[in-house]
């Protein structure tokens, strides 16, 4: 049956190899060389996958720390309000006394 080229120029059943067979050393070669490219891809994709997970744990520790920031915003806002709140009260309070001694002093 005729062979067919691959993407790593091995051949397949399917259609006549482009050349003449260069003989058995040669074909080990590209053999070889087919084994190294996929080594070297599988390490490629290996390293790609391993900066995935250490960038999927960093988004989760930022996400958490997101959330206790938002937490502590929340609660700083609560206070600057409260505070606000009780600057009115006192401001009040004073302005209050100040009239109280006014109509003293008359």
């Amino acid at each position: 049956m005729p062979l067919q080229h691959s993407l790593f120029g091995d051949h397949h059943a399917g259609t006549e190899p482009a050349e003449e067979p260069e003989g058995r050393s040669s074909h080990i070669i590209k053999e070889v060389v087919v084994v190294d490219r996929l080594k070297n891809l599988e390490e490629k994709i290996a390293v790609v996958v391993d900066r995935v997970k250490a960038l999927k744990e960093e988004k989760i520790s930022l996400e958490r720390k997101i959330r206790e920031l938002e937490t502590v915003l929340d609660e700083k806002n609560q206070e600057i309000t409260s505070l606000r709140n009780e600057k009115t009260t006192i401001k009040s309070q004073v302005e209050e006394l100040l009239e109280e001694l006014e109509t003293l002093e008359i």
